[in-house]
Protein backbone atom coordinates (compact mmCIF):
# COMPACT_ATOMS: atom_id res chain seq x y z
CA UNK A 1 0.00 0.00 0.00
CA UNK A 2 1.21 3.39 -1.20
CA UNK A 3 0.28 6.25 0.13
CA UNK A 4 -0.13 9.56 -2.07
CA UNK A 5 -0.66 13.22 -1.64
CA UNK A 6 -2.57 14.19 1.21
CA UNK A 7 -5.49 16.99 1.73
CA UNK A 8 -2.46 19.16 2.38
CA UNK A 9 -1.08 18.88 -0.62
CA UNK A 10 -4.07 19.13 -2.91
CA UNK A 11 -5.87 22.01 -4.19
CA UNK A 12 -9.37 23.20 -2.54
CA UNK A 13 -12.38 21.57 -3.75
CA UNK A 14 -13.50 23.61 -6.70
CA UNK A 15 -16.44 26.17 -6.23
CA UNK A 16 -19.75 25.12 -7.22
CA UNK A 17 -20.09 27.91 -9.98
CA UNK A 18 -17.21 27.90 -12.51
CA UNK A 19 -18.72 27.37 -16.02
CA UNK A 20 -15.48 25.13 -16.78
CA UNK A 21 -17.55 22.33 -15.12
CA UNK A 22 -20.83 22.45 -18.01
CA UNK A 23 -18.23 21.69 -20.94
CA UNK A 24 -16.74 18.59 -21.94
CA UNK A 25 -12.85 17.86 -21.15
CA UNK A 26 -11.85 17.72 -24.43
CA UNK A 27 -13.16 21.27 -25.46
CA UNK A 28 -12.02 23.01 -22.39
CA UNK A 29 -8.53 21.47 -23.53
CA UNK A 30 -8.62 22.93 -26.91
CA UNK A 31 -10.00 26.20 -25.18
CA UNK A 32 -7.03 26.20 -23.20
CA UNK A 33 -4.87 25.29 -25.57
CA UNK A 34 -6.04 28.05 -27.80
CA UNK A 35 -7.61 26.03 -30.98
CA UNK A 36 -10.59 27.60 -29.96
CA UNK A 37 -10.88 31.16 -29.46
CA UNK A 38 -13.58 33.64 -28.80
CA UNK A 39 -13.00 35.09 -32.63
CA UNK A 40 -13.46 31.59 -34.03
CA UNK A 41 -16.25 30.23 -32.31
CA UNK A 42 -18.53 33.70 -31.49
CA UNK A 43 -19.26 32.55 -28.20
CA UNK A 44 -18.43 30.25 -25.35
CA UNK A 45 -21.58 28.03 -25.93
CA UNK A 46 -20.48 24.15 -25.54
CA UNK A 47 -20.99 22.44 -29.13
CA UNK A 48 -24.42 21.59 -29.31
CA UNK A 49 -25.59 18.07 -28.74
CA UNK A 50 -29.08 16.40 -29.97
CA UNK A 51 -30.13 15.17 -26.33
CA UNK A 52 -32.44 17.61 -24.36
CA UNK A 53 -33.12 17.95 -20.97
CA UNK A 54 -36.27 16.78 -20.24
CA UNK A 55 -39.13 19.41 -18.83
CA UNK A 56 -39.79 17.70 -15.49
CA UNK A 57 -35.84 17.51 -14.68
CA UNK A 58 -35.39 18.97 -11.55
CA UNK A 59 -32.75 20.91 -10.63
CA UNK A 60 -30.54 20.34 -7.49
CA UNK A 61 -27.56 22.29 -6.03
CA UNK A 62 -24.34 19.92 -5.20
CA UNK A 63 -22.98 19.94 -1.66
CA UNK A 64 -19.53 19.89 -3.00
CA UNK A 65 -17.62 19.31 -5.80
CA UNK A 66 -14.27 17.85 -5.31
CA UNK A 67 -10.88 19.30 -6.82
CA UNK A 68 -10.93 18.73 -10.50
CA UNK A 69 -7.79 16.11 -11.60
CA UNK A 70 -8.43 14.92 -15.31
CA UNK A 71 -5.34 12.56 -14.71
CA UNK A 72 -7.91 10.03 -12.90
CA UNK A 73 -10.16 9.20 -14.56
CA UNK A 74 -12.62 8.30 -11.81
CA UNK A 75 -15.09 5.93 -12.27
CA UNK A 76 -16.77 5.19 -9.22
CA UNK A 77 -17.81 5.83 -6.05
CA UNK A 78 -18.52 4.23 -2.68
CA UNK A 79 -19.03 5.17 0.73
CA UNK A 80 -17.72 4.00 4.51
CA UNK A 81 -19.07 5.17 7.26
CA UNK A 82 -16.43 3.73 10.27
CA UNK A 83 -16.71 2.51 13.99
CA UNK A 84 -14.54 5.76 14.66
CA UNK A 85 -16.72 8.44 12.93
CA UNK A 86 -15.10 8.36 9.59
CA UNK A 87 -17.41 9.60 6.72
CA UNK A 88 -15.78 8.60 3.43
CA UNK A 89 -15.96 8.42 -0.11
CA UNK A 90 -13.87 6.16 -2.18
CA UNK A 91 -13.41 6.35 -5.76
CA UNK A 92 -11.98 4.52 -8.53
CA UNK A 93 -9.05 5.95 -9.90
CA UNK A 94 -9.12 4.11 -13.57
CA UNK A 95 -5.82 6.11 -15.39
CA UNK A 96 -3.90 6.58 -12.00
CA UNK A 97 -4.18 3.12 -10.38
CA UNK A 98 -5.74 4.18 -7.47
CA UNK A 99 -8.37 4.56 -4.67
CA UNK A 100 -8.89 8.60 -3.95
CA UNK A 101 -10.56 8.98 -0.53
CA UNK A 102 -12.59 12.07 -0.14
CA UNK A 103 -14.48 13.63 2.89
CA UNK A 104 -17.66 12.98 2.65
CA UNK A 105 -19.21 15.79 3.80
CA UNK A 106 -16.57 18.36 2.30
CA UNK A 107 -15.02 16.52 -0.70
CA UNK A 108 -11.71 17.08 0.32
CA UNK A 109 -9.32 14.88 -0.49
CA UNK A 110 -7.48 13.10 2.64
CA UNK A 111 -5.32 10.13 0.73
CA UNK A 112 -4.49 7.86 -2.42
CA UNK A 113 -4.04 4.26 -1.77
CA UNK A 114 -2.78 1.84 -4.52
CA UNK A 115 0.45 1.66 -6.99
CA UNK A 116 -0.24 -0.04 -10.37
CA UNK A 117 0.58 -3.13 -10.45
CA UNK A 118 -0.58 -7.07 -10.46
CA UNK A 119 0.85 -8.09 -6.50
CA UNK A 120 -1.53 -7.96 -3.49
CA UNK A 121 -2.46 -4.60 -2.64
CA UNK A 122 -1.73 -2.98 -6.16
CA UNK A 123 -4.34 -1.78 -8.69
CA UNK A 124 -4.80 -2.11 -12.82
CA UNK A 125 -7.56 0.00 -13.62
CA UNK A 126 -10.03 0.04 -10.56
CA UNK A 127 -13.32 0.32 -11.80
CA UNK A 128 -16.52 -0.87 -9.68
CA UNK A 129 -16.19 -0.63 -5.90
CA UNK A 130 -18.16 -1.52 -2.54
CA UNK A 131 -18.03 -1.59 1.06
CA UNK A 132 -19.02 -4.68 3.13
CA UNK A 133 -20.18 -3.82 6.60
CA UNK A 134 -18.09 -1.26 8.16
CA UNK A 135 -14.74 -3.53 7.45
CA UNK A 136 -14.07 -4.74 4.06
CA UNK A 137 -13.78 -3.01 1.11
CA UNK A 138 -14.18 -4.68 -2.91
CA UNK A 139 -12.58 -3.42 -6.34
CA UNK A 140 -12.80 -4.78 -9.48
CA UNK A 141 -9.74 -4.65 -11.29
CA UNK A 142 -10.17 -5.16 -15.28
CA UNK A 143 -7.10 -5.10 -16.06
CA UNK A 144 -5.93 -7.38 -13.19
CA UNK A 145 -9.15 -9.65 -14.17
CA UNK A 146 -10.26 -9.78 -10.93
CA UNK A 147 -11.69 -8.59 -7.70
CA UNK A 148 -9.33 -7.85 -4.63
CA UNK A 149 -10.59 -7.05 -0.66
CA UNK A 150 -8.96 -4.21 1.42
CA UNK A 151 -9.62 -4.04 5.23
CA UNK A 152 -11.10 -0.88 6.54
CA UNK A 153 -9.99 1.83 7.63
CA UNK A 154 -6.07 0.82 7.14
CA UNK A 155 -7.15 -0.32 3.60
CA UNK A 156 -4.41 -3.76 3.89
CA UNK A 157 -5.07 -6.17 1.43
CA UNK A 158 -6.94 -8.98 2.20
CA UNK A 159 -6.72 -11.28 -0.33
CA UNK A 160 -8.77 -11.88 -4.44
CA UNK A 161 -10.82 -13.66 -6.58
CA UNK A 162 -11.87 -14.22 -9.71
CA UNK A 163 -8.81 -14.28 -11.95
CA UNK A 164 -9.60 -17.92 -13.10
CA UNK A 165 -12.97 -17.28 -14.55
CA UNK A 166 -13.55 -13.33 -15.17
CA UNK A 167 -12.21 -12.03 -18.47
CA UNK A 168 -13.04 -7.94 -18.71
CA UNK A 169 -14.63 -7.14 -15.18
CA UNK A 170 -16.82 -3.96 -14.45
CA UNK A 171 -19.68 -4.10 -11.92
CA UNK A 172 -20.11 -5.44 -9.00
CA UNK A 173 -22.91 -5.92 -6.38
CA UNK A 174 -23.39 -8.27 -2.93
CA UNK A 175 -26.17 -10.01 -1.13
CA UNK A 176 -25.70 -11.36 2.40
CA UNK A 177 -25.76 -15.08 2.20
CA UNK A 178 -24.31 -18.04 4.59
CA UNK A 179 -22.11 -16.48 6.60
CA UNK A 180 -20.75 -14.17 4.17
CA UNK A 181 -21.57 -12.87 0.97
CA UNK A 182 -22.69 -13.49 -2.52
CA UNK A 183 -20.75 -10.99 -5.00
CA UNK A 184 -22.03 -10.33 -8.03
CA UNK A 185 -19.37 -9.23 -11.05
CA UNK A 186 -20.21 -7.88 -14.36
CA UNK A 187 -18.04 -9.38 -17.11
CA UNK A 188 -17.98 -7.35 -20.55
CA UNK A 189 -15.54 -9.91 -22.29
CA UNK A 190 -15.43 -9.36 -25.78
CA UNK A 191 -14.19 -11.21 -29.02
CA UNK A 192 -10.90 -12.05 -30.56
CA UNK A 193 -11.32 -8.58 -32.53
CA UNK A 194 -12.77 -6.83 -29.39
CA UNK A 195 -16.52 -7.33 -30.43
CA UNK A 196 -19.73 -7.55 -28.64
CA UNK A 197 -20.24 -12.01 -28.95
CA UNK A 198 -22.88 -13.05 -30.67
CA UNK A 199 -26.28 -13.38 -28.68
CA UNK A 200 -25.27 -17.23 -28.50
CA UNK A 201 -22.49 -16.69 -26.37
CA UNK A 202 -23.45 -13.69 -23.67
CA UNK A 203 -24.41 -16.89 -21.17
CA UNK A 204 -21.87 -15.36 -18.97
CA UNK A 205 -22.15 -11.74 -19.23
CA UNK A 206 -22.59 -12.28 -14.54
CA UNK A 207 -20.29 -14.32 -12.58
CA UNK A 208 -21.01 -15.12 -8.55
CA UNK A 209 -19.01 -15.89 -5.57
CA UNK A 210 -19.32 -16.81 -2.08
CA UNK A 211 -16.90 -14.61 -0.30
CA UNK A 212 -16.41 -14.78 3.07
CA UNK A 213 -13.48 -14.10 5.89
CA UNK A 214 -11.58 -16.92 7.47
CA UNK A 215 -10.28 -16.73 10.94
CA UNK A 216 -7.16 -14.90 10.15
CA UNK A 217 -9.35 -11.85 8.65
CA UNK A 218 -8.27 -13.26 5.07
CA UNK A 219 -10.68 -12.93 2.21
CA UNK A 220 -11.72 -17.11 0.80
CA UNK A 221 -13.79 -17.30 -1.92
CA UNK A 222 -15.41 -20.04 -3.88
CA UNK A 223 -16.86 -19.71 -8.05
CA UNK A 224 -20.66 -19.89 -7.90
CA UNK A 225 -21.62 -19.68 -11.13
CA UNK A 226 -22.25 -17.57 -14.27
CA UNK A 227 -25.19 -16.79 -16.24
CA UNK A 228 -26.66 -14.46 -18.85
CA UNK A 229 -29.85 -13.90 -21.01
CA UNK A 230 -29.07 -15.12 -24.40
CA UNK A 231 -32.08 -13.83 -26.51
CA UNK A 232 -32.16 -10.37 -27.80
CA UNK A 233 -34.87 -9.42 -24.68
CA UNK A 234 -32.84 -10.55 -22.35
CA UNK A 235 -28.95 -10.69 -23.29
CA UNK A 236 -26.54 -7.85 -22.06
CA UNK A 237 -24.49 -7.11 -24.93
CA UNK A 238 -22.58 -4.38 -23.46
CA UNK A 239 -22.40 -4.59 -19.31
CA UNK A 240 -20.91 -3.06 -16.48
CA UNK A 241 -23.71 -1.78 -13.97
CA UNK A 242 -25.30 -3.70 -11.55
CA UNK A 243 -27.70 -3.54 -7.99
CA UNK A 244 -29.47 -6.07 -6.55
CA UNK A 245 -32.78 -5.62 -3.91
CA UNK A 246 -32.98 -9.23 -2.08
CA UNK A 247 -36.21 -8.09 -0.68
CA UNK A 248 -37.71 -8.14 -4.34
CA UNK A 249 -35.78 -10.89 -5.90
CA UNK A 250 -34.33 -8.41 -8.33
CA UNK A 251 -31.00 -7.99 -10.30
CA UNK A 252 -30.94 -4.61 -12.13
CA UNK A 253 -28.55 -4.66 -14.97
CA UNK A 254 -27.87 -1.53 -17.22
CA UNK A 255 -27.44 -2.45 -21.05
CA UNK A 256 -24.85 -0.04 -22.51
CA UNK A 257 -25.21 -0.50 -26.21
CA UNK A 258 -25.16 3.16 -27.40
CA UNK A 259 -27.88 2.70 -30.11
CA UNK A 260 -30.05 0.67 -27.29
CA UNK A 261 -29.57 1.77 -24.02
CA UNK A 262 -31.97 0.67 -20.81
CA UNK A 263 -31.90 -1.63 -17.73
CA UNK A 264 -32.94 -5.41 -17.52
CA UNK A 265 -34.50 -6.88 -14.47
CA UNK A 266 -32.94 -10.02 -13.39
CA UNK A 267 -33.81 -12.94 -10.53
CA UNK A 268 -31.14 -13.05 -7.88
CA UNK A 269 -30.55 -16.91 -9.65
CA UNK A 270 -29.71 -14.99 -13.21
CA UNK A 271 -33.33 -15.53 -14.94
CA UNK A 272 -34.00 -12.85 -16.75
CA UNK A 273 -37.75 -12.21 -15.74
CA UNK A 274 -39.06 -10.46 -19.25
CA UNK A 275 -38.86 -6.56 -17.81
CA UNK A 276 -37.38 -3.84 -18.31
CA UNK A 277 -37.30 -0.31 -17.54
CA UNK A 278 -36.21 3.29 -18.71
CA UNK A 279 -36.96 2.40 -22.64
CA UNK A 280 -36.58 5.58 -24.29
CA UNK A 281 -35.19 7.49 -20.94
CA UNK A 282 -31.64 6.77 -21.64
CA UNK A 283 -30.68 8.50 -25.53
CA UNK A 284 -26.65 8.39 -24.35
CA UNK A 285 -25.90 5.38 -22.14
CA UNK A 286 -27.58 3.69 -19.17
CA UNK A 287 -24.24 3.94 -16.18
CA UNK A 288 -24.53 4.27 -12.35
CA UNK A 289 -27.37 2.11 -10.32
CA UNK A 290 -28.34 2.50 -6.46
CA UNK A 291 -31.11 2.02 -4.56
CA UNK A 292 -33.07 4.06 -1.83
CA UNK A 293 -34.48 1.42 -0.05
CA UNK A 294 -37.32 1.57 2.54
CA UNK A 295 -38.30 -1.01 5.50
CA UNK A 296 -41.68 -1.15 4.62
CA UNK A 297 -41.26 -2.00 1.23
CA UNK A 298 -41.21 0.56 -1.14
CA UNK A 299 -38.34 2.55 -2.53
CA UNK A 300 -36.95 3.81 -5.51
CA UNK A 301 -34.20 2.98 -8.33
CA UNK A 302 -32.17 5.74 -9.09
CA UNK A 303 -30.13 5.27 -12.82
CA UNK A 304 -27.63 7.64 -14.74
CA UNK A 305 -28.24 8.84 -18.26
CA UNK A 306 -24.59 9.94 -18.91
CA UNK A 307 -23.40 12.63 -21.03
CA UNK A 308 -21.21 15.49 -20.94
CA UNK A 309 -23.82 18.08 -21.03
CA UNK A 310 -27.00 16.32 -20.39
CA UNK A 311 -26.49 14.23 -17.14
CA UNK A 312 -29.88 13.14 -15.85
CA UNK A 313 -30.24 10.65 -13.18
CA UNK A 314 -33.72 8.87 -13.41
CA UNK A 315 -36.15 7.75 -10.30
CA UNK A 316 -38.07 4.87 -10.81
CA UNK A 317 -40.27 2.96 -8.26
CA UNK A 318 -38.62 0.21 -6.71
CA UNK A 319 -41.75 -2.15 -6.83
CA UNK A 320 -43.39 -1.19 -10.42
CA UNK A 321 -40.35 0.23 -11.83
CA UNK A 322 -42.53 3.11 -13.43
CA UNK A 323 -40.56 6.37 -13.02
CA UNK A 324 -41.50 8.89 -10.96
CA UNK A 325 -39.21 11.85 -11.14
CA UNK A 326 -35.83 12.79 -13.13
CA UNK A 327 -33.11 15.27 -11.80
CA UNK A 328 -29.90 16.79 -12.32
CA UNK A 329 -26.95 17.87 -10.77
CA UNK A 330 -26.29 21.76 -11.29
CA UNK A 331 -22.57 21.16 -12.21
CA UNK A 332 -21.91 17.53 -12.08
CA UNK A 333 -21.68 15.84 -15.77
CA UNK A 334 -20.34 12.59 -17.46
CA UNK A 335 -21.15 10.87 -14.25
CA UNK A 336 -20.20 6.71 -14.55
CA UNK A 337 -20.58 5.36 -11.18
CA UNK A 338 -23.04 6.53 -8.33
CA UNK A 339 -23.48 5.99 -4.26
CA UNK A 340 -25.91 6.42 -2.25
CA UNK A 341 -25.96 6.57 1.66
CA UNK A 342 -29.15 6.30 3.77
CA UNK A 343 -27.14 7.11 6.64
CA UNK A 344 -28.20 10.75 8.07
CA UNK A 345 -24.81 12.53 9.14
CA UNK A 346 -23.29 16.37 9.49
CA UNK A 347 -25.40 18.38 7.20
CA UNK A 348 -27.09 15.36 5.58
CA UNK A 349 -29.78 14.11 8.14
CA UNK A 350 -31.62 12.31 5.77
CA UNK A 351 -28.67 10.64 3.86
CA UNK A 352 -26.67 12.09 0.75
CA UNK A 353 -25.78 11.02 -2.82
CA UNK A 354 -22.53 11.16 -4.47
CA UNK A 355 -21.49 10.79 -8.55
CA UNK A 356 -18.87 10.38 -10.16
CA UNK A 357 -18.23 13.98 -12.28
CA UNK A 358 -16.75 15.21 -15.42
CA UNK A 359 -14.10 11.87 -15.19
CA UNK A 360 -12.25 13.99 -12.56
CA UNK A 361 -13.79 14.46 -9.16
CA UNK A 362 -16.84 13.68 -7.20
CA UNK A 363 -19.52 15.51 -5.81
CA UNK A 364 -22.39 15.18 -3.55
CA UNK A 365 -25.74 16.44 -2.77
CA UNK A 366 -27.79 16.34 -0.09
CA UNK A 367 -30.93 13.29 -0.10
CA UNK A 368 -33.14 15.91 1.09
CA UNK A 369 -32.49 18.37 -1.66
CA UNK A 370 -33.12 15.68 -4.16
CA UNK A 371 -36.54 15.03 -2.50
CA UNK A 372 -37.54 18.26 -1.85
CA UNK A 373 -36.62 18.82 -5.89
CA UNK A 374 -38.68 16.08 -6.51
CA UNK A 375 -41.57 15.10 -4.23
CA UNK A 376 -39.56 11.85 -3.33
CA UNK A 377 -39.24 10.15 0.34
CA UNK A 378 -36.56 11.09 2.30
CA UNK A 379 -38.05 9.42 5.69
CA UNK A 380 -36.11 5.95 4.75
CA UNK A 381 -32.77 6.96 6.56
CA UNK A 382 -30.93 3.86 8.99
Amino acid sequence: MTMGPTASDSIDPIPLTPSMFTYPSWYRALLATGLLSLAACGDLSPPSVEVAVRRDTARVAEAFISAFKEADNIDSPAIYHGRDGEHWVIATAKATHQLVVFDAVTGEELRRVGVEGGGEGQLLRPNGILVLGDSVLLVVERDNRRVQGFRLPSFAPLGTFGAEELQKPYGLTVLEREGGWRVYVTDNYETPAETVPPLSELGARVKWYHVALDGAGRLTSRFGAAFGDTTAAGAIQVTESIAADPDNDVLLLAEELETDSYLKVYTLDGVFTGRTLGRGDFPQQAEGIALYACADGGGYWIATDQGPTVNTFHVYDRRSFARVASFAAAATNTTDGIALTQRGFGPFPSGAFYMAHGDAAISGVSWAAIADATGVRKDCTR
